[in-house]
């Protein structure tokens, strides 16, 4: 997992072939503008899942996994709090992960929580599973998904 400004995000461009163009994403002030909804970046390769909703709290976020993605989300207005535990780690299945979908959920509890405020990101790789929207109120987010 990675925690960070989107000012500093150049520091990440080498972890992956796609990240330059991720992070050209979450830089333009039009992306911010978008509503909720998926869009494509370049294919099946790189999209964008805009999220406009209320936060759950840190009781009702569950801790999710994915195989074929690393997730790149970025808080644009809200504060969100994110839980984090090791996917390996995670031993309650709430829903057995499904391969279409590349998404499976734990009912374990976060062994950490991340704040994420307006302009910061975190990187969440398949070997870390998260729980987003655990914070409360409105919230308004970009996930960047990029292909393993």
């Amino acid at each position: 997992m990675i925690l960070d400004t989107l000012k500093n995000h150049h520091q990440y461009h080498a972890l992956h072939p796609l990240f330059t163009r991720a992070f050209k994403f979450l830089e333009n002030p039009e992306s911010r503008k978008l509503p909720a909804g998926r869009y494509a970046i370049d294919g099946e390769r790189l999209y964008a899942v805009v999220v406009c909703d209320n936060g759950k709290g840190q009781t009702g976020a569950r801790l999710e996994i994915h195989k074929n993605y690393i997730d790149i989300q970025f808080e644009v207005t809200g504060t969100d709090s994110m839980g984090y535990k090791p996917t390996e780690a995670c031993t309650a299945v709430a829903v057995a992960y499904d391969a279409e979908k590349d998404l499976g959920f734990f009912s374990d509890a976060s062994e950490t929580w991340v704040t994420l405020k307006p302009d910061t990101f975190a990187v969440f790789y398949p070997a870390d599973a998260h729980a987003p929207l655990g914070g409360q109120g409105p919230l308004h987010k970009i996930i960047v998904k990029v292909k393993m």
